[in-house]
């Protein structure tokens, strides 16, 4: 709900509104984009779970995973073929996930929801081709009224935490919906601009900075399967960074 708020404030300081009432005439557009706000909710709600339950290691598998994810969608629903490699990154990281399935004594369903969702919605990025600030405007638009009547039942319930906690949590929660599309908005400008193969090296900080935390910073304990599980993850993606440098490289030796 915040979010949307800052997307319109957004589109009317940089005077889009045109544009965004032109992405809302592409049919396909606007599926993709509410597709992907639905698939990104799931994607929020999860992570907001595992950061309140203690288990934001097993949420930065998640984004660790997602890339490996996105390689398992091309295969499936783009018809794309793979690389030697592309296939042994992908067996290394099954065997991590049954590794980490046996540490945890359970399917690490919260990582293996946040890998799969956030794949989707790239997926719904690649497909619905819309600018970026009018696609986080749909995605958060479609959303909207789901949200409000949420949070209606919740207080109804008194459950709402904007009205619970007092004014400093209901800024931060405010502040969520900056934190939040701010980062949305750089990812859909830069995609084009910076090599494939730089933005996938990249996109592993972040879940780097949640496990440091999840270790450091929240204490979470890691056994030693565990470990074993996250190594193997982290040589799956040591592997496809290499093999997605590797064209990269020949790119420009093809150009001269």
């Amino acid at each position: 709900m915040w979010s949307l708020i800052l997307v319109v404030i957004v589109l009317t300081i940089l005077r889009q509104w045109s544009a965004f009432k032109a992405t809302l005439t592409t049919r396909t557009a606007v599926i993709a984009c509410a597709l992907g706000g639905l698939i990104l909710s799931i994607n929020w709600t999860v992570y907001a779970y595992a950061v309140s339950n203690q288990a934001v290691i097993q949420g930065a598998l998640g984004y660790y995973i997602n890339p490996l994810v996105t390689v398992f969608l091309a295969v499936v629903l783009l018809r794309e073929r793979l690389r030697p490699l592309q296939w042994v990154a992908l067996a290394i990281a099954g065997l991590a996930v049954v590794i980490l399935t046996v540490g945890y004594g359970r399917i690490p369903w919260i990582a293996l929801v946040l890998g799969v969702t956030f794949a989707f919605y790239g997926l719904t990025k690649k497909l619905g081709k819309a600018p970026p600030l009018e696609a986080v405007g749909i995605e958060t638009g479609v959303m909207f009224i789901p949200a409000l009547i949420m949070l209606g039942v919740l207080a109804q319930r008194q459950q709402l935490t904007t009205t619970q906690q007092g004014l400093g949590t209901s800024a931060l929660l405010m502040g969520l919906g900056i934190l939040t599309v701010i980062p949305l908005l750089l990812f859909g400008y830069a995609t084009p601009k910076v090599p494939l193969s730089l933005m996938g090296l990249m996109q592993y900080t972040n879940p780097t900075i949640q496990f440091i935390l999840g270790l450091v910073v929240f204490q979470e304990a890691m056994s030693p399967t565990r470990f074993v599980g996250f190594a193997l993850v982290w040589v799956a993606l040591t592997i496809l960074a290499i093999d997605g440098l590797r064209p990269a490289r020949r790119a420009p030796a093809v150009a001269n």
